[in-house]
């Protein structure tokens, strides 16, 4: 691993983006449970990375029940 960059949306803690050297890639570590589907997905540039966690969160949480 050379380096990594948090990923977090709306102040929440998301997972990690991790620069790979051999793949010259990013691969997404999740944290929290509404992304677990991206994990260990891999993606070209953080931007584009970034863009599929959020989308994925936002995602989940108009999908979650609300609570009273």
């Amino acid at each position: 691993m050379l380096s990594s960059k948090v990923i977090h949306v709306d102040g929440v803690f998301l997972g990690t983006a991790i620069v790979s050297a051999s793949l010259n890639t990013l691969r997404f570590y999740a944290t929290h449970e509404s992304v677990r589907a991206l994990h260990n997905a891999c993606m070209p540039d953080f931007s584009m990375l970034y863009a599929q966690v959020k989308s994925l969160f936002n995602r989940s949480r108009l999908l979650a029940p609300k609570t009273a």
